[in-house]
């Protein structure tokens, strides 16, 4: 039997959501280990004052709970 953790990470990108949701996944993957599943929870883009546009992806992120 298993356990999962479940926590919100937010990614951006200037190109688009997938690539925000991708950052924050390759993020999180630096200090969490046997990451399962991620959903999309929330994108919305960010509009600069020169126009600019951010994308941004919030997901909800599992990963294996192995308690020390």
């Amino acid at each position: 039997m298993s356990v999962y953790r479940v926590i919100d990470v937010v990614g951006t990108s200037a190109t688009s959501w997938e690539e925000a949701a991708r950052e924050a996944i390759t993020t999180a993957e630096g200090s969490l280990h046997d990451l399962r599943v991620a959903e999309v929870a929330k994108q919305d883009v960010v509009i600069g004052e020169d126009g600019t546009l951010v994308f941004r992806t919030r997901i909800q992120l599992s990963f294996k709970y192995t308690p020390e």
